[in-house]
């Protein structure tokens, strides 16, 4: 695996220096999941490393960029949306550079829709192509032709790539990239390629500097963390990886996300368990408790085997709280299966659930699945699953009132005066305070809990 040490490209920046008469502004979004915030964030240091500025309204753009998801079809229907906003925007000023980038533009398909249909699309390329943006936008600014790449694997990792982060005390670290999986409903792995993770030592580094910079919460990030380690030279794991960042002196949190339950280990709860950095809440996705939707998913686990790690991780780890994705109305999924996962969700008392109705994705196993049951059938399981997930959130939150706990204090509330923290277990509580504490840790006495906003006050 060949790694690039990213630098800064002075010919590239040269030439988008002498185009502009004052420097230029960018405006970039980031659609989709916190990988492609990561993305984002990427795409800003790049751009501001060749001379951009960054700006906050499309109208003052000399450059528009839109980082792109694909993991459902309405989110890319909603891109294209956006995208045709902009044709006015191009015709009142022909300078503007109109880029499309990230997980869409690894689809042929696409990239060919924009071609024939966005002509005023100037810049396509895929989602290891950022750091060859600044070249890509010299390029543009010499020959004035579109250029729309064609989609391609890249099994390159780039380091020491200039990020331009979105806060300045909660950070996004990714560890790894793409994903092996397959589950037969996602097209992750057809967009952002299979798995390569990064070097321990880089990691190490970028997470030392990190802590030196004065974050208080690290996320760690992949597709499939618990992957972490696999096609490396050096015999490392993830849980290897924790303990090996949890050695590093400061006061902080580490959070990370996404696992995968297949290859989730009691070693990863054991060393969650024996470090106090990391924070004491997991997401595990679990998608169904049908043994057979799991098995059409291609998930590679059982309900049985899933509440095993949970029922570990609760004896381990008292008071970890635990959250999930669940897919409703995957192809053929019965009454019987919907409610074998109504019952795994009333096994593990979730704190939070991120629920979502299946949507097709053509070019994938699953969208070729029979499926006999309507938008309507799955809108009333739907329902029925969020009456049984907010008791029990409300329930698990009603818990946590007449106790203080230490949080991270995030921003301000919708209520004038009043803040907002994060839990440890990954929920928000909101009280009075001054806004000089934003960025720093808080002792908060929780009050209330309506449904799962607490309510408290400075302890």
């Amino acid at each position: 695996m060949n790694r690039i040490d990213f630098s800064h490209d002075t010919q590239a920046a040269a030439v988008i220096a002498s185009y502009y008469d004052a420097p230029p502004l960018a405006y970039v979004h980031s659609y989709g999941c916190q990988q492609n915030v990561n993305d984002g964030e990427k795409i800003k240091g790049v751009l501001m490393d060749a001379g951009f500025g960054l700006c906050n309204k499309l109208e003052d753009a000399d450059l528009i960029l839109f980082n792109t998801c694909a993991v459902r079809e309405h989110a890319e229907d909603r891109v294209f949306g956006n995208v045709g906003a902009l044709k006015s925007l191009k015709e009142a000023n022909p300078k503007l550079i109109i880029g499309i980038c990230g997980c869409m533009t690894q689809q042929p398909t696409v990239v060919e829709k924009l071609r024939k249909s966005y002509p005023f699309v100037d810049l396509v390329f895929g989602v290891n192509g950022i750091d060859t943006l600044p070249a890509l936008l010299a390029q543009k600014l010499q020959g004035g032709k579109r250029l729309l790449q064609t989609p391609s694997e890249r099994y390159d990792v780039v380091e020491e790539m200039p990020v331009r982060r979105d806060s300045s005390f909660r950070a996004w670290l990714p560890i790894m990239y793409g994903c092996d999986n397959f589950c037969s409903y996602c097209i992750v792995p057809h967009v952002r390629g299979r798995e390569r993770s990064r070097k321990s030592a880089d990691i190490l580094a970028e997470f030392r500097r990190l802590v030196a910079g004065g974050y208080k919460e690290i996320t760690l990030l992949g597709q499939n963390v618990n992957s972490y380690g696999k096609g490396l030279e050096e015999n490392i794991d993830f849980a290897g990886l924790l303990e090996l960042l949890c050695a590093e002196p400061g006061d902080y949190h580490i959070r990370f996300m996404t696992s995968h339950p297949k290859d989730a280990t009691f070693r990863l709860i054991d060393t969650m368990a024996a470090h106090p950095q990391i924070c004491r809440h997991l997401h595990l996705p679990v998608q169904s408790g049908s043994n057979r939707v799991l098995a059409a998913m291609n998930r590679r686990y059982t309900a049985e085997k899933y509440l095993e790690l949970i029922d570990y991780a609760k004896e381990k780890i008292p008071g970890i709280t635990f959250s999930s994705d669940i897919i409703v109305g995957f192809p053929g999924e019965t009454e019987e299966e919907f409610e074998e996962t109504l019952e795994l969700i009333k096994k593990v008392e979730y704190m939070q659930l991120f629920t979502f109705i299946y949507s097709k994705r053509t070019g994938t196993p699953a969208a070729e699945m029979p499926d006999p049951y309507t938008h309507k059938d799955k809108t009333a399981r739907m329902a029925r699953l969020l009456a049984v997930q907010d008791e029990i959130a409300a329930r698990l939150a009603r818990q946590l009132v007449g106790k203080s706990y230490r949080v991270l204090v995030e921003g301000h509330a919708r209520q004038e005066g009043a803040l907002t923290g994060r839990l440890d277990n990954n929920l928000i509580v909101e009280f009075a305070g001054d806004s000089a504490l934003i960025g720093q840790y808080a002792q908060v006495y929780v009050e209330d809990a309506r449904a799962t906003v607490l309510k408290g006050r400075l302890d």
